[in-house]
């Protein structure tokens, strides 16, 4: 009944070898390889479920999904300040419309960004839907070499000024 409901209604199959747990309220909405891509995140293999708003990028070329996920290395004020991890790429055969799905996802978390230039380098200043909560959060994401205190001193005082969650 499952394999006629999701034909049916184009919902995608889980991968077979699929560990991970979706929540009661998470649906999946596209499948490549070992990819899945659900309303509440990307299940990328060795990470499990990344929320969308963890997501700083993700780019489809010559059959590899790249995708660079953020992690929270610290808090000012009401803003989160994200790290950079290393780019991952995931070949994908059939990538069916995981890519497109994960575009959607990922740019539809944003309702705003601004690059910012600050002693050292830039930050970016991004405000996200985060699944799961009303609102949106601030994201403030260093580039390499960027002076940290002054990105913390200016996020905080943004964060400040923002209506968020």
């Amino acid at each position: 009944m499952r394999g006629l409901w999701r034909r049916l209604t184009g919902a995608a199959e889980l991968p077979e070898g699929f560990t991970g747990e979706l929540d009661a309220e998470e649906h999946v909405l596209a499948v490549g390889g070992e990819l899945v891509a659900t309303t509440a995140g990307l299940w990328l293999p060795g990470l499990g479920r990344v929320g969308w708003h963890l997501i700083s990028k993700a780019t489809w070329g010559n059959g590899v999904l790249t995708v660079v996920v953020a992690e929270q290395t610290g808090q000012a004020g009401q803003a989160v300040l994200l790290t950079d991890q290393s780019p991952r790429r995931y070949p994908l055969e059939r990538p069916g419309r995981l890519p497109e799905a994960v575009h959607r996802k990922v740019t539809g978390s944003i309702t705003a960004r601004h690059r910012h230039e600050l002693p050292g380098g830039a930050a970016w200043f991004v405000q996200r839907r985060v699944p799961g909560r009303d609102g949106v959060v601030l994201q403030v994401r260093a580039d390499p070499g960027t002076d940290a205190q002054a990105v913390a001193e200016l996020a905080a005082r943004v964060s400040a000024k923002l209506p968020l969650s």
